[in-house]
């Protein structure tokens, strides 16, 4: 097995410096750390975790906390692809990722309890329930929080630009002709949700709009199911909607099979908008026009300012991320 001590003596460093670079020490220049790492890579040298774990006082893991209400979990394509992005960033870094619950061996713990148990450095938190007091009680804590599209005063926080997403959507559909705009909306337990449906009521008091609340079905937990549900209603009112934005793909997705069934045509009988920009947004007929958010980059991010805040001086940092209009095929011009 390859050693420190057999690294040093390739590069002509001494062991010291070689430990220093491998652990991320900051006080050896770009150049030192550059031809150590090289050599690191070609002699095919891996860090005993152990050893590593002694010297900096971490465990180099990070938690993932995934608190949702629709059982879906990862498999839902928008998180799925920022948590990647997440872990792509975390392991570039030399991190490795655990899955954090109330659980550990059959007996039901806190989630501050279960981090402790598992030496995290830190946690990455998706779909904050901010009512949970376990929750509070893991941010209330010394182990760093990021948490991932939601606001807090506590903890690091990453999303995108929902409610501009919300305004963009409702602009493009009333520049194409449309009056008469209805929401298939995240519902109010979700930050995004409420956040999207500000932006649609907002774009509605700018252009002049009436709010009207037989055209806000509530979506609940974006799934597809919900988004059928919702359309069905809409379609059951006397003066139904031309446009709907729903707060998600899924949703949007879900309303298009409920106006298929009924013999309705997209976009020449109804315009529909989406959220999000999941894969299967462009390859449902007619490819969804949707506001695209970076999972990319809320992931990277995400993993930025946590590992900053355990390597460096903990802060607060907020990072709201642009979101962008994608044009397909299922709006039209009245």
């Amino acid at each position: 097995m390859v050693t420190i001590y057999d690294i040093a003596k390739q590069t002509g460093l001494s062991p010291t410096t070689i430990s220093k670079v491998l652990n991320n020490y900051h006080d050896v220049s770009e150049k030192t750390k550059g031809r150590v790492l090289q050599a690191a890579k070609e002699m095919g040298y891996l860090p005993n975790s152990s050893a590593r774990t002694l010297t900096t006082k971490r465990s180099w893991t990070l938690g993932i906390l995934f608190m949702e209400s629709t059982g879906m979990g990862i498999r839902h394509p928008f998180f799925n692809a920022v948590i990647e992005s997440f872990k792509s960033e975390a392991e570039s870094r030399g991190y490795d990722l655990m899955f954090i619950s109330k659980d550990i061996g059959g007996k039901e713990t806190s989630y501050l309890e279960h981090c402790r148990y598992r030496s995290v450095d830190g946690v990455i938190v998706i779909l904050l329930d901010p009512r949970n007091p376990d929750m509070q009680e893991l941010l209330d804590s010394d182990i760093p929080c990021v948490l991932l599209d939601c606001e807090s005063t506590k903890a690091g926080t990453v999303y995108s630009d929902n409610l501009n997403g919300g305004y963009q959507a409702i602009q493009y559909l009333y520049s194409l002709g449309h009056r008469k705009i209805a929401h298939i909306s995240g519902g109010s337990y979700y930050f995004a949700g409420q956040k999207r449906q500000l932006g649609y009521e907002l774009a509605l008091q700018r252009l002049k709009l009436n709010k009207r609340p037989d055209y806000i079905i509530e979506g609940g937990n974006y799934t597809m199911e919900s988004g059928y549900e919702a359309m069905l209603e809409l379609l059951a009112l006397e003066d139904p909607p031309t446009a709907v934005f729903a707060a998600g793909d899924n949703l949007a997705i879900g309303a298009l099979k409920a106006l298929k069934e009924k013999g309705l045509r997209v976009p020449d009988d109804m315009s529909i908008i989406g959220f999000d920009d999941i894969e299967l947004a462009s390859h449902v007929t007619p490819a969804m026009t949707t506001i695209r958010q970076d999972t990319r980059l809320l992931g990277t991010k995400a993993a930025e300012i946590l590992i900053e805040s355990i390597e460096s001086v903990r802060a607060t940092v907020n990072i709201v991320l642009p979101v962008e209009l994608v044009i397909r095929e299922s709006c039209k011009e009245l």
